[in-house]
């Protein structure tokens, strides 16, 4: 919820590290969350953040992306895509659920459970300050940086 404490949590991160939410605390956390490795939207968005990093890095900001998918595959998508950023693998959904963007999609005309696009701000207090769900790729990355420069000149 907004303006609420986010609860802790740690992952299992690229670069055979794993990501604690209060070992970032002082800086503002953008956790992104996406469906797949290495499919067209997916893509897009990874590199949008990635071409953007320098400004987010400049800002405060710490960056990961989030998926169920393995770390092997996490791992091939990074270094495919050179991005800067660690990417998250929540192979059990529980930050998934934690955070409630395990949807059901419709892909192909078929039902599917899915991740829903979604992206949190957090700030270096650990409380989540936006959010975007359902999001659509073009421009997103832009539209947090943008929100993001506006938290640090509060």
């Amino acid at each position: 919820m907004i303006d609420q404490p986010v609860a802790d949590f740690t992952l299992p991160a690229t670069g055979e590290k794993r990501f604690t939410l209060s070992a970032q605390r002082g800086k503002t956390v953008i956790l992104y969350f996406y469906p797949k490795d290495s499919t067209p939207g997916c893509t897009t968005e990874a590199q949008q953040f990635r071409d953007l990093f320098a400004e987010f890095t400049a800002a405060g900001c710490t960056i990961a992306g989030v998926s169920r998918d393995s770390l092997r595959s996490h791992e091939n998508f990074r270094t495919k895509q050179g991005l800067p950023f660690d990417l998250l693998s929540d192979a059990d959904e529980a930050l998934c659920t934690q955070f409630s963007v395990i949807k059901q999609k419709k892909l192909y005309g078929k039902e599917v459970r899915g991740i829903e696009r979604s992206t949190f701000v957090i700030d270096g207090q650990g409380v989540l300050r936006r959010e975007w769900r359902g999001v659509k790729v073009p421009g997103h990355a832009q539209e947090v940086l943008d929100y993001v420069k506006t938290l640090s000149e509060r």
